[in-house]
C-alpha cells in the first residue's frame, strides 16, 4: 500500500480516539476546529491523488482546495458513507471535469514535463513500484508522464489501485463504476503503460 494511505474502507483515528465518524459529527454541529482536523487529515492525500492524475502542481492544489470547500459546503448532508469514499470520490470527479476541459494541457512522453525535481518531490510514496525506482527521478518521471498520456478514465483505476493500492471494491466505490468495468478500464491501462514503459511497468508490478 502507498505509505500513509489507508484503504478508503477503513476509519482513521488519531491520538485523542477521534475517529473520521466522530468528526464529522462534530463538524456537522459546528465545531469548525473537527472540520479542520478532517482537512488535516486527508489534504495530503488528496493533493497527492490531484497530482498524479492532473501533473501539475497549481492545479493539483487548486483541486484539493476545491475539494475541501465541497466537502464544507456539503457537510450537513453527508450521511451513511466512509468519509475517505467520500472525499476521494468527489476529488477525483472534479480531476476528471478539469481533464475534460483542459484537454490540450496534458501531458505525453514526447512534452516537456515540470523539472524532475517537482515530480519528485511531489511523488514520495511508492504503490507498488520497486523501491529503487522511486529513488531516481528520471524513472520516476518517466512513470508520472506515462500514467499522464492515458485516457482519464484509464488514469484513475491506475492511481488508485497501484498508488493508493484501493481494493477493486473500493475503488468501485470511489469511482461508481460497476466492478466488470474497473476491471477492464485496469487491464487496458495497465496494457497501455507496459507498450510506453516497457521493463519498468513489468518490474513494477503492473500486472497485479
Amino acid at each position: 500500500m502507498a505509505h500513509g494511505t489507508p484503504a478508503v474502507g477503513r476509519t482513521e483515528v488519531d491520538a485523542a480516539g477521534n475517529s473520521d465518524e466522530h468528526l464529522i459529527r462534530r463538524a456537522q454541529d459546528g465545531d469548525t476546529a473537527a472540520f479542520a482536523e478532517l482537512v488535516r487529515r486527508y489534504q495530503d492525500r488528496i493533493h497527492n491523488l490531484a497530482y498524479r492524475m492532473l501533473s501539475r502542481r497549481e492545479e493539483a492544489e487548486d483541486v484539493a482546495q476545491e475539494t475541501f470547500l465541497h466537502v464544507y459546503r456539503s457537510m450537513a448532508s453527508f450521511r451513511g458513507e466512509r468519509f475517505s469514499s467520500w472525499v476521494y470520490k468527489i476529488a477525483s470527479n472534479l480531476c476528471l471535469d478539469y481533464l475534460r476541459k483542459h484537454r490540450a494541457r496534458l501531458l505525453s512522453l514526447d512534452a516537456p514535463a515540470e523539472a524532475e525535481s517537482d515530480l519528485h518531490r511531489e511523488i514520495p510514496d511508492s504503490g507498488h513500484l520497486p523501491e529503487d525506482l522511486v529513488t531516481q527521478a528520471e524513472l520516476a518521471g518517466d512513470v508520472q508522464r506515462a500514467i499522464a498520456t492515458l485516457p482519464p478514465k484509464y488514469r484513475l483505476v491506475v492511481v488508485l489501485r497501484h498508488f493508493y493500492d484501493l481494493s477493486y471494491e473500493e475503488i468501485v466505490q470511489v469511482s461508481n463504476l460497476p466492478l466488470g468495468t474497473v476491471k477492464t478500464r485496469l487491464f487496458r491501462a495497465r496494457d497501455l503503460l507496459r507498450k510506453r514503459l516497457g521493463t519498468i511497468a513489468t518490474e513494477g508490478g503492473w500486472g497485479a
